[in-house]
């Protein structure tokens, strides 16, 4: 998610790429926060020079309004600085990138929280499965179940119910329960997003 608002300067990777920990997604443009810390380094100078005047004529008023002013643009560049820090957006695991094509919106506007991409892990895989209410009370945490994807004929992948949402949902005039599963091995065959039958 975008961690403040501002512009997007680079996006260099797109939906289907696969991305390191820590490799960069994205880049936000910082030229405004760069000015806005200047004018604040400079606003805390200029404030530092009024607070050895005031301390060397002994105006302890001005002394004290000076240094909450002082205090004030300290924070200021402390906060500039951490979102300066924020500017490069990077992948938080190894992972494929599912969703996110900035490449078409270089110097568009983000908004703090915005999504900006939707990276999945590739060795940990979680099955979500829609359960038909007519079938739920079969259905326990801990049971052993197999998925199979018209993808790949002829494989099955077990896969271990972890919960189950006790919130129902309607597709096609039936109500369909949220199961969740693990799937115990992983194939290097598996991609996130793909959609089979759960037994």
């Amino acid at each position: 998610a975008a961690p403040y608002n501002g512009y997007i300067k680079e996006a260099p990777v797109r939906p289907g790429d696969l991305v390191k920990e820590g490799g960069l997604l994205c880049l936000l443009d910082d030229r405004d926060l760069k000015l806005e810390r200047l004018k604040w380094a400079t606003e805390k100078e200029q404030l530092s020079r009024q607070y050895d005047e005031a301390m060397a004529k002994h105006d302890r008023a001005q002394i004290s309004i000076n240094k909450a002013k002082i205090d004030q643009a300290e924070a200021q560049i402390a906060l500039l600085d951490e979102q300066l820090s924020r500017t490069r957006v990077t992948a938080p695991f190894d992972g494929l990138v599912m969703s996110g094509d900035l490449s078409q919106s270089l110097g568009a506007p983000v908004e703090r929280g915005q999504v900006l991409y939707e990276v999945a892990p590739l060795h940990e895989y979680r099955v979500i499965a829609q359960v038909d209410e007519r079938d739920i009370m079969e259905i326990k945490a801990g049971q052993q179940s197999e998925l199979i994807l018209p993808s790949m004929p002829g494989e099955d992948f077990p896969f271990i119910v972890a919960k189950i949402t006790p919130v129902s949902t309607a597709t096609e005039g039936k109500n369909y329960f949220r199961v969740e599963g693990h799937v115990e091995k992983p194939s290097e065959r598996l991609r996130p997003g793909l959609g089979g039958i759960g037994r």
